[in-house]
């Protein structure tokens, strides 16, 4: 797993994306579960860092779909 977020991880900078520390705790929850929705991830994400916004969630999601590693339709599998 630690493979495949260096990719993603990778990807994303290359598509002009930072990686701060809520993108990456983010991308942590997005890797380990099968979250279903946005509000999931969000949900599973607030109790880790109550900082990290329903916004931010959803940036995250949408750079992760533009680079190829999510589909829509599977995170709301």
């Amino acid at each position: 797993m630690e493979n495949q977020k260096e990719l993603i991880v990778q990807k994303l900078k290359d598509s002009g994306c930072r990686i701060t520390k809520q993108r990456s705790e983010l991308l942590d929850i997005i890797l380990e579960r099968r979250c279903s929705s946005c509000k999931e991830i969000y949900y599973q994400a607030s109790k880790k860092d109550d900082s990290i916004g329903i916004a931010t969630v959803y940036r995250m999601v949408n750079a992760l779909e533009e680079i190829g590693v999510v589909s829509r339709r599977i995170v709301y599998e």
